[in-house]
């Protein structure tokens, strides 16, 4: 069920972040639409306000002063004397600044770079900031704003007052327009990084479960086979032992006896195995630790499998070429830890089998090496093997019997020995084990 679904699950995950990014991209396109829009009403309400600050300056009565030059025409010239000063008479460059960026903060609109100037009725600039000419001319990146300044309305210099306009430059616009947005697309960029997290966490632990049920059902698969096969063989020798035959024959009846005897040795040895696992999860490996010759100790390895290295008619080549072989280790562990490395080199040729074990003195180590001639490991093989429950595929041999635990223990046990391991393998031609074990372990 989980191998139908794991993908499912995942396809349905990956539209949803990508539908999230698009309606995220798309979101952040309006919010910049919306923004661009309120920045600019804003400005020009700020530069409005200003504007009727002016105007309204505009209030008072000027003083009439005749010129003393010959010709002079009241005609010509009332107007011009009644007429009050400009903008650029009453105000200096800094107060209308600090006027402008005074609106602007009472408009929410904070550190915004702008020009300015002041004209009047023939566009001639009475007044403006020192980069508006530079910035006026770019209308591909900026904005400008224009504002008429006017008498108000019903004063009594409505009509005579002169009509000038402030203008209003606001340089790269979309990127100010950014700028301002840049905490509000701080927080959507740390949303989507949650999300992404999330998203890896979801899948990640997804892949982790779909391991672990794989692991399960060939532990269960493994096991059931495991338990079977000897289970089976006992009911067959139990069958031929009631026999009358049999019964009168003792040959045949020691025969079928030693049959259970062994059958009932080697599932005695499939269980030690469980619990050695289970040991090892919760970390209770319990060393006792004594001083052994651990040429000796490889020797009585060898001896063990000789019925399994004469059934397969394999050859073991011992260079025991370590002038100082004496370790402290546990001697069971550190027995069952070259055990397990012997007995995979044998299940794991197709041949006749070499088996060559080295060892040899480096530095304040010591050092073994396990080689075999047989079927090899992949890289994912190599990456993988001392993984608790793994198993190398072997394609269509099945005559390869365990449960994916042997090369787990020995990592522990070269572990807790603070030891090292490290495997190099090729595939078709076989694989070297070498174990780096520190002298000085007491």
């Amino acid at each position: 069920m989980m191998k139908k679904t794991f993908p499912l699950i995942v396809v349905l995950i990956s539209l949803s972040l990508v539908g999230l990014f698009l309606l995220q991209a798309s979101w952040l396109k309006n919010l910049l639409a919306v923004r661009q829009e309120q920045l600019q009403r804003n400005v020009k309400e700020a530069c409005i306000n200003v504007a009727v600050d002016l105007s309204k300056s505009m209030h008072y009565t000027p003083s009439l002063r005749f010129p003393k030059r010959p010709g002079f025409r009241i005609a010509n010239d009332f107007l011009s004397l009644i007429k009050p000063p400009a903008i650029s008479d009453r105000f200096s460059q800094q107060d209308i600044d600090q006027k402008l960026r005074s609106a602007f903060h009472k408009s929410n609109i904070k550190d915004l770079n702008f020009e300015f100037a002041i004209t009047n009725n023939n566009d001639e600039i009475e007044m403006k900031s020192p980069g508006f000419e530079k910035e006026f001319w770019d209308t591909l990146h900026n904005r400008r704003i224009f504002v008429p300044v006017m008498p108000e309305s019903g004063s009594d210099l409505e009509g005579i007052g002169p009509y000038e306009n402030l203008i209003i430059v606001v340089p790269d616009f979309q990127h100010q327009v950014w700028d301002s947005l840049k905490w509000i697309i701080v927080g959507a960029a740390i949303f989507m990084l949650v999300i992404l997290a999330a998203f890896y966490v979801t899948v990640r632990t997804l892949i982790n479960q779909k391991k672990l049920s794989e692991i399960k059902s060939d532990f269960i698969n493994n096991m059931t086979h495991e338990f079977k096969t000897p289970l089976a063989t006992i009911s067959l020798a139990v069958d031929a032992i009631r026999n009358e035959k049999v019964q009168s024959d003792k040959e045949k009846l020691n025969y079928f006896s030693g049959i259970i005897k062994e059958e009932n040795k080697r599932m005695n040895k499939h269980v030690e195995t469980i619990l050695q696992a289970a040991i090892t999860e919760k970390q209770e490996l319990q060393l006792k630790k004594v001083q052994i010759h651990v040429h000796d100790l490889i020797r009585k390895v060898i001896d063990n499998y000789q019925l399994q290295l004469n059934e397969k008619n394999a050859k073991v080549i011992l260079q025991l070429n370590a002038k100082n072989d004496l370790l402290v280790v546990d001697e069971v562990h550190f027995s069952n830890l070259l055990s397990n490395l012997v007995d995979n080199a044998i299940k794991y040729s197709q041949e006749q089998p070499i088996i060559k074990i080295t060892t040899q003195n480096a530095s304040k180590n010591f050092i073994i090496q396990i080689e075999d001639n047989g079927i090899g490991m992949s890289k994912e093989t190599v990456r993988r093997v001392f993984e608790k429950f793994y198993r190398a595929h072997t394609g269509n041999v099945h005559n390869v019997k365990g449960f994916g635990l042997g090369m787990s223990y020995v990592k522990t046990v070269i572990d807790a020995h603070k030891g090292k391991i490290k495997v190099d393998s090729t595939l078709g031609k076989g694989t070297t084990f070498t174990i780096e074990m520190p002298m000085n372990n007491a």
